[in-house]
């Protein structure tokens, strides 16, 4: 059992605007399960890449353990490689035979190993990695976002090898997966950091009640800063009408009134009173600053879709989709129909053509051209005339800033803009280039985006991959409320038991 310590921690990119931490210090032990929350562009990520010393900061990071980091980097010419070739590179002294094991425990075939890494799937990569990670010895593991891409299947391996391993930090925002692995919690917040023990229930449940604690003592101090400024605004009138008494007295004539020394001392007890009250005053705003600072109040957000005429929105039959040249259907013998109101989660293993039947239905609708994709075989309806807004998984087209993504897609960029604060975006953000977000508020960026696109359909693809536990409750309250027609490929189980109308297996 070892520590790390982080003691006066401050680090900031080079020409950003902002500091990702500020004198921050905190320990915690190697052989805990460390769940890492926080919102998107807090620096969870950061603070990975600095104990693998990938930056210089001011400060000190103490760390008597070696580190190895996932996702892994894919070396220079890696596409068209096979990952048994270049998997040394990645983790020095890696035995083929440890991470085929490994990867029978994640449900992955071997042969994953032996074809050429660009025509792996998302999911089948992030199993290549977890495997070759997995594979090692003793080094403390720094696992950020595993089960981005994984299917159900696959998470729930995942799930169950963490829970049995001891020594990681795990940064995730799959609220199901850091219940069941972890048994401490470092926390991003706001303005703060903390470290505490539990799971993310645990935690999330402390966290209401410190705010809850908070809301109410900082309504308390209102009250009472309220009164005292009151009476200060009464003591300062009292004081003036003293001192006004004074003037003008003359003693022979008004012999029967009070001496001036009478009005004079009334007049300074008046005047004592008003700063006492506003010292008192000056301590509870004191007392009432910061209570609010953590707090997180996600923000009801709003949609407008379009009600489509027809009941039905689109139809398929025995469809069988596949790529030119390739050999084999992605998708066979599928049969599915969309009606109004509608929230349809894809449900299926990596690979099964999720993803392949939204782009056939956003082909057929003249939302998407995607190049080679072809229908084999089965029948396919889309609804004339019908609008769509969607999200893609992926997000490494996005390129330049808000005010260029706005004009493009023709959205207003101060709704635009809005709508990205009320998703937990800070205002700095707004002056950098897209390529320079984190993953996570990238992905807020496509789904601000089809928010503020009216449409019949809603077809978002993996929408909350790398997305915070307070956005995706903010997607959820959206969804519930408007009820908008939906398709939807999404692994957190817990997105989709709270949103789903309808779950069909692939």
């Amino acid at each position: 059992m070892a520590q790390i310590h982080a003691a006066g921690l401050t680090f900031c990119y080079e020409g950003s605007f902002d500091n990702i931490f500020e004198d921050v210090s905190f320990s915690i032990d190697t052989d805990w399960k460390l769940g890492f929350i926080g919102r998107n562009g807090k620096g969870k990520t950061t603070f990975l890449n600095l104990l693998m010393g990938k930056y210089d900061y001011s400060g000190t990071i103490l760390a008597p353990v070696d580190f190895d980091y996932f996702p892994y980097p894919v070396p220079e010419g890696g596409e068209k490689m096979c990952a048994w070739e270049f998997m040394g590179q990645l983790k020095p002294g890696c035995e083929e035979w440890r991470v085929i094991c490994e990867l029978a425990k994640l449900n992955a075939r071997a042969e994953l190993l032996y074809r050429p890494f660009g025509t792996l799937s998302h999911g089948e990569r992030t199993k290549v990695f977890l495997a070759i990670l997995f594979s090692g010895g003793n080094d403390f593991l720094l696992i950020d976002e595993p089960t981005n891409h994984l299917d159900q299947e696959a998470r729930e391996s995942v799930k169950q090898y963490l829970n049995g391993k001891k020594g990681f930090i795990l940064a995730s925002h799959d609220r199901d997966l850091l219940d069941a692995c972890i048994d401490h919690v470092l926390a991003l917040n706001r303005k703060s950091i903390e470290v505490q023990s539990g799971n993310f229930f645990s935690w999330w449940e402390n966290k209401e009640r410190r705010d809850h604690f908070a809301k109410m003592e900082n309504e308390k101090h209102l009250r009472e800063i309220s009164s005292l400024r009151r009476a200060v605004d009464q003591s300062g009138r009292w004081a003036q009408k003293s001192e006004e008494q004074k003037i003008g007295f003359d003693p022979v004539k008004e012999h029967d009134r009070p001496t001036r020394a009478y009005f004079g001392g009334k007049t300074k007890k008046m005047q004592k009173r008003v700063k006492h009250y506003e010292k008192r005053m000056e301590r509870e705003i004191e007392a009432r600053e910061g209570l609010l600072e953590d707090i997180e109040n996600p923000v009801q957000l709003k949609l407008n879709p379009l009600t489509y005429q027809k009941e039905r929105l689109l139809y398929c039959k025995d469809l069988s989709v596949g790529y030119e040249g390739a050999d084999g259907d992605v998708l066979r013998d599928f049969s599915f129909e969309l009606k109004r109101g509608e929230r349809v989660f894809l449900h299926g293993k990596n690979g099964c053509g999720k993803s392949t039947f939204l782009k056939v239905l956003l082909t057929a609708s003249g939302r998407l051209q995607e190049e080679g994709l072809r229908i084999l075989a089965g029948e396919l309806q889309v609804g004339s005339g019908l609008t769509i807004s969607y999200i893609n998984q992926d997000t490494g087209f996005l390129k330049g800033g808000i005010r260029e993504f706005c004009r493009k897609r023709g959205l207003d960029e101060g709704l635009f803009c809005a709508l990205l604060r009320q998703l937990g975006l800070e205002r700095v953000q707004f002056a950098k280039n897209m390529e320079d977000f984190s993953e996570g508020q990238k992905k807020k960026v496509l789904t601000a985006a089809s928010i503020l696109t009216p449409a019949h359909l809603y077809i978002w693809d993996e929408p909350m991959n790398y997305v915070d536990v307070f956005s995706r409750m903010q997607m959820e309250d959206l969804l519930l409320a408007y009820e908008p027609t939906m398709i939807l490929v999404d692994h957190d189980v817990r997105f989709r038991q709270k949103t789903a109308t309808r779950v069909v297996e692939l």
